[in-house]
């Protein structure tokens, strides 16, 4: 792979790639030639790659050269597809009408939380369907078309009528580590909130990262309430296999949780789970010490890995099959 900047008075004192894959910083410094600058990598072992140009001074930015950008939590990052890569069918398939609805849930345990109800326009409240409940909802929809991929779903039959309730948190570290009052604050106040207005039935909740780690949280701790999770790069940090994230505030409650679920000899329910994870982002290591560890303890568990990074796109790609497939395991 070639990276350029033009810069030929060479008015710039250094560029350097910035990337998720955690190649050695000597590999990343780009190289003054004729026309400015140049970075040749070997092909990383993704079928897609997001970055972005950090120069000396002036901080980071997209590659102006290349039209592709991606949004993200983090901002707008250049990316490019390598050979294999195709974006999901469902992308170019029109969703059904829809209406989102804003449901303020107060008082919690942990304050007012923000949730937005996606629901399929001609259904009434009162007639009862599957619900699916997405932690980061609003980013879900935003950066993964999550909102696009359950309309475009129905729309063709791979998936029955839903509603999706997009959560979303004011304070996301606090709140997913490992926090008993959110797992509080979800089963008793946000999922009575949504089923009172909206007559449901088997709900799944999803996550990514610690989004994820709040989901298996709050099952552990409030057993039978959802009937799947869907779990993608969780979080499962442990003091093997995630040494590195220790200056991270809530570490010691995520790895004390996460300790307790591997050293238990059974699970308090039985939610169907689906777990994805990106082979070369870190927190594969950790993915798969968790879905071994939940299969031993008897759950369905399907765990799928997928060339790609810790980021919106790569949890967007595998939606479906691995998303589809667990709502029709849970909903059949």
């Amino acid at each position: 792979m070639v990276f350029r900047l033009g810069d030929p008075s060479h008015a710039l004192t250094g560029v350097r790639l910035w990337e998720e894959l955690g190649l050695a910083a000597e590999q990343l410094e780009f190289k003054p030639v004729d026309y400015g600058w140049e970075l040749r990598l070997p092909r990383p072992s993704v079928h897609r790659m997001e970055y972005l140009f950090d120069i000396a001074g002036s901080g980071m930015r997209t590659d102006p050269t290349n039209p592709r950008v991606v949004g993200g939590a983090f901002g707008e990052h250049s990316w490019l597809p390598l050979p294999g890569y195709l974006e999901p069918d469902w992308i170019t398939i029109e969703p059904i009408a829809s209406t989102l609805t804003p449901l303020g849930v107060d008082p919690t345990p942990v304050g007012p939380i923000d949730v937005t109800v996606w629901s399929p326009d001609g259904i009434a409240p009162g007639f009862e369907l599957p619900l699916l409940l997405a932690h980061d909802g609003p980013e879900f929809a935003a950066y993964a078309g999550l909102t696009h991929y359950v309309g475009a779903m129905v729309a063709d039959g791979t998936l029955p009528p839903l509603r999706l309730a997009l959560i979303r948190p004011t304070s996301r570290n606090l709140w997913y580590a490992a926090n008993p009052a959110y797992a509080e604050a979800l089963t008793q106040s946000v999922l009575p909130a949504v089923t009172s207005s909206y007559r449901s039935k088997k709900p799944v909740l999803m996550g990514a990262s610690l989004g994820a780690l709040a989901a298996l949280y709050a099952e552990w701790h409030h057993p039978g309430t959802f009937a799947g999770l869907f779990l993608q790069s969780g979080s499962f940090f442990t003091l093997d296999t995630d040494p590195q994230e220790a200056r991270f505030e809530y570490y010691a409650e995520v790895t004390g949780f996460v300790n307790e679920v591997l050293e238990a000899t059974a699970f308090p329910s039985s939610p169907a789970i689906s777990m994805t994870a990106g082979t070369p982002e870190e927190n594969v290591h950790n993915n798969r010490v968790m879905a071994a560890h939940l299969a031993k303890l008897g759950l369905h568990v399907a765990f799928d890995e997928t060339p790609d990074m810790h980021n919106f796109t790569a949890w967007r790609d595998v939606l479906d099959p691995c998303l589809t497939e667990l709502l029709n395991r849970v909903w059949a």
